[in-house]
């Protein structure tokens, strides 16, 4: 049997159950349908086109309703009609042509967005880190914002992480830990905004606060002793320049009072020096005048001081009735342990003592005058 052969005569392939309608048919079948939900005739061909006018004004009046959007006072609307941008609303109910001719992106722009960011990265120092943070920021230029960045939220998280590595990947793990800690999260915003900035994403970046920022326990320890070590060479250098400090101004003082000390006796010595120099000229010029009396005033001089500096005491024994009575004469000379004056046996003491002491001296004194009487001058 052929291919095409069923057995009866007929083709297999013709079967008029399985023959579509026509478009016509189909349109005359709804046609007819929606007569029968508005309650007219089914058999009225005019009453079934009333009804397919009165469908599609319904549905343009319901596709119109749709183009009708409201605005809040912290938002702004961007309508695009065929994807171009055409006109930006501000707060109120407007109406623009509905999907697909025209859309309406509603864009916030007062209100203030974060989002959780964090990675792990290497430092300059090859040393791995864990940072963490939230980022903050505000869509300031609707338009921008819908029509410059594809995915502006993505972009954001790209550009933090951008500069995030430029931030940790110039600095050593140690500074960041400790003096430029402060200085990531400024540092980190002012790169993402210029960043922004750049691209026109219509977006600022109110604040970056920095949550946390750890590096490898197994490091931990090593750290701890390089901190510990930077902190006490910081007061190290301290008390080097108090000690600095303290000791400089009292090498001056001793210094100067050293000074001064070595000019005022430099001074006594020339002054002391000069009087002895006058005092010289003056005695020779007496000397000149008188030598005799000169030598002879020198001489008792310098006995007087020998006698007055010296703890001897010189008696007459040969006036006396040969016995001699034991005295204290050198302790009684300086005063020491002086018996009471109103004593008569103490002022006979006295007396005696006084006299003896004083006889070879008056002599001496005597004898230098009998002799000056006598030279002729």
């Amino acid at each position: 049997m052929a291919w095409n052969d069923s057995g009866n005569g007929k083709d297999p392939w013709d079967d008029d159950n399985a023959k579509p309608n026509d478009l016509d048919s189909i349109v005359r079948g709804w046609q007819k349908k929606l007569s029968g939900v508005l309650g007219e005739g089914r058999g009225s061909s005019t009453s079934g086109s009333a009804g397919a006018y009165v469908l599609i004004v319904m549905l343009g009046v319901a596709w119109g309703l749709t183009g009708f959007y409201r605005v809040d006072a912290a938002e702004r609307g961007v309508e695009q009609r065929f994807g171009a941008y055409t006109l930006t609303t501000l707060p109120g109910l407007h109406w623009h042509i509905p999907y697909p001719v025209e859309i309406v992106d509603i864009v916030n722009v007062n209100a203030v967005d974060n989002f959780p960011f964090q990675t792990e990265m290497l430092t300059a120092d090859r040393n791995y880190v864990f940072i963490q943070m939230v980022v903050q920021y505000r869509r300031t230029d609707p338009v921008a914002y819908s029509f410059k960045v594809i995915d502006p939220e993505s972009t954001l998280q790209d550009v933090t992480e951008s500069a995030l590595r430029e931030v940790v990947g110039t600095s050593t793990l140690i500074r960041l830990v400790t003096e430029q800690r402060d200085q990531i999260a400024p540092r980190t915003q002012e790169i993402v905004q210029s960043t922004l900035d750049m691209y026109g994403a219509g977006i600022v970046v109110t604040s970056i606060s920095l949550e946390d920022l750890d590096y490898p326990s197994a490091v931990q320890e090593a750290v701890d002793d390089a901190q510990q070590a930077e902190n006490d060479s910081s007061r190290y250098v301290l008390e080097a320049d108090t000690y600095e400090k303290g000791i400089i101004p009292r090498a001056r003082g001793s210094a100067a009072r050293v000074r001064l000390d070595a000019e005022a006796y430099r001074d006594r010595v020339i002054r002391d020096a000069e009087g002895e120099a006058s005092r010289f000229e003056a005695l020779l010029t007496e000397y000149q005048k008188a030598p005799r009396v000169t030598r002879d005033r020198l001489y008792l001089e310098a006995i007087e001081e020998v006698y007055g500096n010296s703890n001897k005491v010189i008696i007459d024994s040969e006036g006396g009735a040969g016995n001699l009575i034991y005295l204290p004469l050198d302790q009684l000379t300086r005063g020491v342990n002086r018996p009471n004056p109103g004593s008569e046996t103490n002022r006979a003491a006295d007396g005696q003592s006084t006299d003896t002491a004083e006889m070879p001296e008056r002599e001496v004194i005597d004898e230098t005058r009998e002799r000056s009487r006598r030279e002729p001058r």
